[in-house]
């Protein structure tokens, strides 16, 4: 199943991080794909202030992974951008950073990618038009485990 999404704006892209900040389990991946500049590090911030963070949230550019162990679930945000080889992520220890909590993934093909996994939501942002005007639009594919939830 794949669903289309218009973010013609801010307000509209807080609202899609909303929504899946109140469906997000421990052990969900929310996968974040799309050209720079269509909004992935915002939906992800989106995603972590619905969850009640207060603050700034750093872009994981630079450190990779920023964890934030004081939500619920717990969130790990990573963006795997700078990865120049998937077994980098085993490196950087994922796994175990994912162990009871829930991950945003931008860039996640730099990490070997999630969609395969049934708790996988897959989102690829895109500018509606291609001078970038118009807002953008989230090609959301839900996981097995996500069906049920997204509905």
């Amino acid at each position: 199943m794949t669903i289309q999404v218009s973010l013609p704006d801010l307000p509209a892209m807080a609202a899609l991080g909303e929504r899946i900040a109140h469906l997000l389990q421990p052990g969900d991946v929310v996968a974040l794909e799309g050209d720079l500049g269509t909004g992935k590090t915002t939906l992800a911030r989106a995603i972590i202030a619905a969850l009640g963070h207060e603050g700034e949230v750093p872009s994981p550019s630079f450190t990779i992974v920023e964890t934030y162990d004081h939500l619920s679930p717990p969130l790990v945000h990573a963006d795997f951008y700078r990865l120049e080889h998937p077994s980098e992520a085993d490196e950087i220890g994922l796994d175990d950073y994912r162990e009871g909590a829930a991950l945003i993934a931008e860039w996640p093909m730099q990490a070997g990618g999630f969609a395969h996994e049934p708790v996988c939501l897959a989102i690829t942002l895109r500018f509606h038009d291609e001078n970038g005007e118009g807002g953008r639009m989230a090609i959301v594919e839900p996981g097995q485990a996500w069906l049920g939830r997204w509905g």
